[in-house]
């Protein structure tokens, strides 16, 4: 913006008038930006020689002002006002405003608000509670679009990936085999280790084989298997879903009249349901393996003896604790994978947040289902 007042400076002019007790700055000609380094050196000038105050800057020979011109007379002001007073005189309407706009001011930072630590600390845990039950009723409300695109897959069973689910149980349970087995194996080989070392100060070596037993076929089975499916298919799923999320192929789905949740969601969370208590099978199995060789090297415990003892030890419903809190683990783990997945915004630091996200609430909540699942299972005394 330049403002126009008839002058005959062809330049920038300043006379500095000192008379009464107060200086008077006349200035005159175009201030603007083709004379920047003129308006520069004529305001360090003013700068320098200004002495008595009060001090008036007199716009009233200004021929033309823009926007450096105004500023520059600002800066100029302002650090003119730590000494006197400064004000500016004669400036038309159109310099006033222009002056207005553009005021000098200071690079200050925000204002550091006080902090308490305990007020700090409850608000991060209302945060929290907050964040889980905004968490929860999110998870149900999701349950709920889940088991409407169950029902209507099997209203049209045609609409029934099947392929889909084939792939997704290769890759959850087939694949995870190998590392579940070589786990569970290794974690049974320590639990008869330590117990048998524990034991044995009692002469109850023998009874490593019922806490063996009980253990791995109504706890460690099922949770270490669900913890390591949370941790590899989980991340996995949230992973491949935020990742069709973030190239816009969810879109995609919809454009082209297709449901996401019965195309991508179900066959996965129908996996997990399927495979999972395959894998804890398997897991309880190579576990009692792992027991029954550690008690024959330390123990000294036969195959024979163990089976036997064993066979006495656990009964069915010991074995079908473990198996029945599977499905349920596996659906907690299928949904929160999945909804962090459709979480997931348009960047690569999303899709990692949410990635750990899913692994730490999955394996939260498989604990948290197992404790829950073991006082019901002792209410009921089964």
């Amino acid at each position: 913006m330049i403002v126009a007042q008839s002058t005959l400076a062809r330049e920038p002019e300043v006379a500095i008038d000192r008379a009464g007790g107060q200086t008077t700055v006349r200035l005159a000609g175009p201030w603007t930006a083709p004379h920047a380094e003129k308006v520069e050196a004529l305001t360090d000038e003013i700068a320098t020689e200004a002495g008595t105050f009060p001090l008036t800057l007199d716009l009233g020979g200004v021929g033309r002002l823009d926007t450096l011109g105004a500023w520059t007379l600002n800066r100029t002001r302002h650090e003119l006002s730590a000494k006197g007073q400064v004000d500016f005189a004669n400036a038309t309407p159109e310099q006033k405003i222009l002056l207005d706009e553009a005021a000098y001011r200071d690079f200050q930072g925000a204002p550091k608000p006080r902090h308490s630590r305990a007020v700090d600390f409850l608000v991060d845990v209302g945060q929290s509670v907050a964040g889980a039950g905004r968490d929860m009723v999110g998870g149900v409300g999701f349950l709920g679009e889940l088991i409407s695109a169950l029902l209507r897959v099997i209203v049209h069973p045609r609409r029934f990936r099947i392929t889909a689910v084939v792939n997704q149980l290769e890759q959850i349970a087939y694949r995870g085999v190998p590392i579940i087995v070589l786990i569970s194996f290794l974690v049974g080989c320590i639990v008869s280790q330590q117990g048998i070392f524990q034991l044995v100060k009692f002469g109850a070596t023998p009874f490593v084989i019922d806490l063996i037993g009980i253990l791995v076929l109504r706890e460690l089975g099922v949770l270490l298997t669900s913890i390591m499916v949370a941790g590899r298919s989980g991340s996995a799923f949230t992973a491949e879903i935020g990742s069709m999320k973030m190239r816009e192929e969810i879109d995609a789905l919809r454009v082209m009249g297709l449901d996401p949740i019965e195309v991508l969601i179900v066959p996965r969370i129908m996996a997990l349901v399927i495979g999972l208590p395959l894998l804890t099978f398997i897991a309880s199995i190579a576990a009692l393996v792992g027991g029954a060789l550690t008690t024959w090297v330390y123990g000294e415990i036969s195959p024979d003896i163990f089976l036997t003892r064993l066979r006495a030890a656990v009964s069915l419903n010991t074995f079908m604790v473990g198996i029945i809190k599977a499905p349920f683990m596996a659906l907690v783990i299928g949904i929160i994978a999945t909804l962090e997945g459709l979480a997931v915004a348009g960047s690569a630091e999303s899709l990692g947040q949410h990635v750990t996200s899913s692994v730490v609430k999955a394996i939260f909540m498989v604990i948290v289902l197992d404790g829950l699942f073991a006082m019901f299972f002792a209410a009921i005394n089964y």
